[in-house]
Protein backbone atom coordinates (compact mmCIF):
# COMPACT_ATOMS: atom_id res chain seq x y z
CA UNK A 1 0.00 0.00 0.00
CA UNK A 2 1.58 3.56 -1.10
CA UNK A 3 1.20 6.94 -2.06
CA UNK A 4 3.21 8.71 -4.46
CA UNK A 5 3.55 12.08 -4.80
CA UNK A 6 5.32 13.69 -7.57
CA UNK A 7 5.40 17.03 -9.51
CA UNK A 8 7.28 19.30 -6.99
CA UNK A 9 10.13 21.46 -7.78
CA UNK A 10 10.99 25.52 -7.58
CA UNK A 11 9.02 27.68 -9.30
CA UNK A 12 8.80 31.72 -9.23
CA UNK A 13 6.19 33.59 -7.71
CA UNK A 14 3.25 33.55 -10.65
CA UNK A 15 4.08 30.38 -11.65
CA UNK A 16 2.27 27.12 -11.82
CA UNK A 17 2.81 23.33 -10.75
CA UNK A 18 0.99 20.12 -11.23
CA UNK A 19 1.23 17.68 -8.40
CA UNK A 20 0.08 14.23 -8.70
CA UNK A 21 -0.65 10.95 -5.96
CA UNK A 22 -0.88 7.99 -7.40
CA UNK A 23 -2.18 5.11 -5.40
CA UNK A 24 -0.73 1.32 -5.31
CA UNK A 25 -1.71 -1.56 -3.89
CA UNK A 26 -5.28 -0.53 -3.23
CA UNK A 27 -8.11 1.40 -5.00
CA UNK A 28 -8.58 5.00 -4.37
CA UNK A 29 -12.01 5.07 -5.74
CA UNK A 30 -13.41 4.32 -2.11
CA UNK A 31 -11.47 7.23 -0.46
CA UNK A 32 -11.75 11.35 0.01
CA UNK A 33 -8.36 12.77 -0.82
CA UNK A 34 -7.02 15.35 0.32
CA UNK A 35 -3.49 17.81 0.15
CA UNK A 36 -1.91 19.09 3.35
CA UNK A 37 1.40 21.11 3.31
CA UNK A 38 3.74 21.40 5.89
CA UNK A 39 5.98 24.36 6.40
CA UNK A 40 8.60 25.07 8.66
CA UNK A 41 7.89 26.51 11.62
CA UNK A 42 4.25 25.95 11.05
CA UNK A 43 1.62 23.00 11.43
CA UNK A 44 0.30 21.17 9.05
CA UNK A 45 -2.65 22.39 7.13
CA UNK A 46 -5.08 20.57 4.65
CA UNK A 47 -5.52 22.46 1.56
CA UNK A 48 -8.08 20.86 -0.32
CA UNK A 49 -10.08 17.58 -0.34
CA UNK A 50 -12.16 15.65 -3.05
CA UNK A 51 -14.35 13.52 -2.15
CA UNK A 52 -14.43 9.72 -3.83
CA UNK A 53 -16.63 10.53 -6.70
CA UNK A 54 -15.03 14.03 -7.01
CA UNK A 55 -18.41 15.46 -6.98
CA UNK A 56 -17.58 17.64 -3.30
CA UNK A 57 -14.61 19.83 -3.32
CA UNK A 58 -13.72 22.42 -0.62
CA UNK A 59 -10.70 24.25 -0.50
CA UNK A 60 -9.20 26.46 2.19
CA UNK A 61 -9.41 30.04 1.22
CA UNK A 62 -5.62 31.04 1.05
CA UNK A 63 -5.83 28.93 -1.65
CA UNK A 64 -9.26 29.33 -3.66
CA UNK A 65 -9.20 30.39 -7.20
CA UNK A 66 -5.59 29.34 -7.81
CA UNK A 67 -5.41 25.82 -7.08
CA UNK A 68 -8.13 22.96 -8.60
CA UNK A 69 -7.79 19.55 -6.66
CA UNK A 70 -8.83 16.75 -9.21
CA UNK A 71 -8.69 12.86 -9.94
CA UNK A 72 -9.02 10.04 -11.95
CA UNK A 73 -9.98 6.95 -9.98
CA UNK A 74 -8.89 4.90 -13.64
CA UNK A 75 -5.42 5.79 -12.82
CA UNK A 76 -5.80 5.85 -9.08
CA UNK A 77 -4.81 9.01 -9.30
CA UNK A 78 -5.28 12.40 -7.67
CA UNK A 79 -3.83 16.19 -8.87
CA UNK A 80 -3.23 19.37 -6.98
CA UNK A 81 -3.00 21.83 -9.99
CA UNK A 82 -1.85 24.94 -8.30
CA UNK A 83 -1.68 28.67 -10.42
CA UNK A 84 -0.11 31.87 -9.49
CA UNK A 85 1.75 30.66 -6.66
CA UNK A 86 2.90 32.74 -4.07
CA UNK A 87 5.96 32.10 -1.60
CA UNK A 88 3.75 31.52 1.13
CA UNK A 89 2.88 28.61 -1.18
CA UNK A 90 6.31 27.27 0.00
CA UNK A 91 6.15 23.64 2.14
CA UNK A 92 6.25 20.28 1.52
CA UNK A 93 2.65 18.82 0.18
CA UNK A 94 1.47 15.56 1.01
CA UNK A 95 -1.77 13.59 -0.24
CA UNK A 96 -3.85 11.73 2.56
CA UNK A 97 -6.79 9.51 1.98
CA UNK A 98 -9.29 9.39 4.21
CA UNK A 99 -12.17 6.02 4.53
CA UNK A 100 -15.61 6.44 3.87
CA UNK A 101 -15.22 8.36 0.90
CA UNK A 102 -15.87 11.85 2.51
CA UNK A 103 -14.13 14.99 3.34
CA UNK A 104 -15.27 15.91 6.61
CA UNK A 105 -15.84 19.02 8.41
CA UNK A 106 -12.32 19.96 8.71
CA UNK A 107 -8.90 18.77 8.23
CA UNK A 108 -8.46 15.97 11.15
CA UNK A 109 -4.87 14.41 11.11
CA UNK A 110 -6.15 11.01 12.38
CA UNK A 111 -8.89 10.77 10.20
CA UNK A 112 -6.43 9.86 7.67
CA UNK A 113 -5.08 6.62 6.84
CA UNK A 114 -2.82 6.17 4.30
CA UNK A 115 -0.16 9.14 3.40
CA UNK A 116 2.39 10.06 0.92
CA UNK A 117 6.53 10.79 1.63
CA UNK A 118 5.75 14.83 0.61
CA UNK A 119 7.00 16.60 -2.37
CA UNK A 120 9.12 19.87 -2.07
CA UNK A 121 7.03 23.19 -3.42
CA UNK A 122 9.21 25.80 -3.43
CA UNK A 123 8.00 29.17 -4.57
CA UNK A 124 11.28 31.81 -4.94
CA UNK A 125 12.60 34.32 -7.23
Amino acid sequence: VQLVESGGGLVQPGGSLRLSCEASGFMLDAYAVSWFRHAPGKQREGVSCIESEGTNIKYINSVKGRFTISRDNAKNTAYLQMNNLKSEDTATYYCATRPGGTCGVSYILYEYNYWGQGTQVTVSS
